[in-house]
């Protein structure tokens, strides 16, 4: 209840329109947008985090016009893999993008990933202090259609260590300590095929330190068309994910999906 109580709340303040403000000194804006969208599943890095069901999302982004940026963003999740918890996920974040050239540009920041409540078990139904919340670091560059970003997790990788090894995935993991220092690479390819429709290319790979079962290569294409107003998607997502690590049941442990199998998103979004 408290998820989509907190959901809808997001869904009211944006649908109250755009706010814009300009600095009173010097030709320095700030800006403040912000979006909301309903997808047929919430894929992160190809992993599904809604047990492969609906999600609701949205949120706001801050702007400056010297190249600092901020701003929160808010998804349902799904119990199922992230336990104990109010089924929510809220990303924090922040960072500075700086002109390199007239056609390349840096980007650095930090985002930090919050699951209210949500802690690993030890056990079915056996909380551990462990939370999931995870703090990434990341560098960036992008030049025109293409873009590059590379993430380091500044915490253990959402949770994982070896208290919570033998519990964490479907099948146990042998301990084998911290995954502090875990990265992922994120290449982007964006590229207009007519006006309003968009062909957006991603490969990604993870690489989990300590436990390299757990590392996997994920790969997207997706095509977008902004319509009235609204930016419908279709997108088909893959990974070679390890199939006996990532797949999680359901609060009896029973009918377990695998969550880096291949399938097709589908999206409608709106920005404010």
């Amino acid at each position: 209840m408290q998820t989509k109580n907190t959901l809808a709340f997001v869904l009211l303040a944006l649908s109250a329109g755009p706010v814009l403000a300009e600095a009173s000194t010097g030709a320095a804006t700030h800006s403040v947008s912000g979006n909301v969208g309903l997808f047929s599943d919430y894929r992160f890095r190809g992993i599904s985090q809604t047990w492969r069901q609906p999600a609701l999302q949205g949120g706001f982004d801050y702007a400056h016009s010297s190249g600092f940026y901020a701003g929160i963003w808010g998804s349902n999740v799904s119990g199922n893999s992230y336990n104990n918890g109010a089924g929510l996920e809220l990303d924090f974040y922040g960072g500075n993008k700086v002109a390199l050239s007239r056609d390349l540009t840096l980007d650095l920041g930090v985002l930090a990933y919050v699951y209210p409540g949500a802690k690993l078990n030890s056990a079915p139904g056996m909380p551990t202090g462990e939370k999931y919340n995870n703090v990434d670091v990341y560098i960036g560059l992008s030049a025109g259609a293409f873009s590059a970003k590379l993430s380091v997790a500044a915490t253990d990788y959402f949770g994982l260590n070896s208290d919570t090894a033998g519990y964490a995935y479907f099948n146990s993991l042998p301990a084998r300590g911290g995954t502090k220092g875990s990265s992922y690479v994120d290449l982007n390819y964006r590229f207009e095929l007519a006006e309003g429709l968009t062909l957006d290319v991603h490969l990604g790979r993870l690489s989990v330190r300590h436990y390299s079962e757990l590392s996997y290569t994920d790969v997207k294409l997706g095509l977008s068309k902004s319509l009235g107003g609204f930016n419908f998607g279709a997108a088909i997502v893959a990974t070679d994910a390890d199939k006996a690590y990532y797949q999680v049941g359901n609060a009896a442990g029973q009918e377990a999906k695998r969550l880096g199998t291949a399938g097709l998103v589908l999206s409608v979004q709106r920005s404010f």
